[in-house]
């Protein structure tokens, strides 16, 4: 059953998100190395900023992850709200 409440009460997979920011990490990492050695700064430039940004989400996620889960519902509170009319 659908309550609407589930934008709400969704969970990020932070562990995915995690391993896919290591691997644009990586990548932008290289590809500002590599783009600097070839000459061309303006590349070089743009894969810096992407290398930026992917680190500031990297610290982001970690942080998500360390605070753990804020609400969990114990086992006898159901996942949504019952239906008032039966």
């Amino acid at each position: 059953m659908r309550t609407g409440s589930e934008p709400t009460t969704a969970r990020s997979a932070l562990r995915a998100r995690f391993w896919l920011s290591v691997w644009g990490l990586v990548w932008a990492v290289f590809g500002t190395a590599a783009f600097a050695l070839a000459g061309r700064p303006g590349w070089a430039v743009a894969c810096g900023v992407l290398w930026l940004v992917i680190t500031v989400d990297l610290t982001l996620i970690l942080r998500h992850i360390r605070q753990g889960p804020h609400y969990q519902p114990g086992p006898g509170i159901p996942p949504y709200r019952p239906p008032e009319n039966r």
